[in-house]
């Protein structure tokens, strides 16, 4: 087991005298593995308090660059980052922060092609992603790699936080099993989100990362917490296993990634 640093004893002083974490916990951090799905609201924060917390190795799936409209929530981007891949800014700022955390790029869409080959590297997956399409796949690849999932989710005022043991049961299809209709789901820029509510949800995703991998608290055994922000009130509910599931359920009958887009009701336009 390797010795912390001076440095580094000093660096996580804080973390160190908790009960629970101590210096075993401080070095198991440093040698944990956590993947984010998407670089935004969410992902920000999230990564921000894992490099501070000194998870060693952050791995970061986000295809898209940074737009202006971006800088109200996104905590990680500056205005000299517009147009620049939120997966590379967020490396940049993420190491020069810790210098003990490898944070890791992948510029590309988290899809059916790449999602186990990324899933299987990593000890723990949060997903900031802000599609349906994309919540089902990390789930089902969660449950395929026996992997602990931590999603959230936020609407305007409100936000949500999903915790999901590794393999599943329950898992994100025990609590949805059947996507909304794509017209009933407008995106952030049809119906806005408050700025401070992704770092509360993304604060939170971390707060449940972290937790999973030293070990604390209640397992993450299909927990929701919906946060209401224009009242400051948490509602806890508890997701059941469904005996029915398709993925996690007794009898699975989907064991590999499907048309994701076409599950949720999404039709593309065909490329010119």
């Amino acid at each position: 087991m390797f010795p912390l640093t001076e440095a580094q004893i000093r660096r996580y002083a804080r973390h160190i005298v908790l009960p629970g974490v101590g210096g075993r916990g401080q070095r198991r951090l440093l040698r944990s593995r956590v993947l984010i799905i998407g670089a935004g609201g969410l992902g920000c924060p999230a990564a921000l308090y894992l490099a501070a917390a000194g998870v060693g190795t952050i791995g970061i799936v986000d295809d898209d660059v940074v737009e202006e409209s971006n800088l109200q929530r996104q905590i990680l981007f500056r205005p000299e980052d517009v147009g620049r891949p939120k997966a590379e800014v967020a490396r940049e700022r993420l190491q020069a922060f810790n210098p003990d955390v490898t944070v890791i790029p992948y510029v590309e869409r988290f899809t059916a092609a790449n999602a186990r080959d990324r899933v299987a590297g990593y000890d723990l997956v949060i997903d900031g992603s802000d599609n349906f399409p994309t919540k089902y796949l990390a789930s089902d690849v969660c449950v395929w790699e026996g992997k602990p999932l931590i999603w959230g989710a936020v609407f305007q005022y409100e936000g949500q936080v999903g915790s999901f043991p590794p393999g599943g049961r329950p898992c994100f299809r025990c609590l949805l099993p059947s996507p909304p209709p794509p017209d009933q789901v407008p995106d952030c820029q049809q119906a806005g989100v408050f700025g401070a509510l992704a770092g509360v949800i993304g604060a939170m995703q971390a707060m449940e990362a972290l937790k999973a991998l030293l070990g604390l608290g209640a397992p993450p055994a299909g927990r929701l917490l919906v946060f209401d922000g224009l009242q400051a009130e948490w509602l806890h509910v508890q997701v059941d296993r469904r005996p029915d599931c398709p993925v996690c359920g007794d009898r699975p009958t989907v064991t590999e990634p499907v048309d994701y887009e076409a599950f949720c009701g999404i039709v593309r336009a065909p490329r010119p």
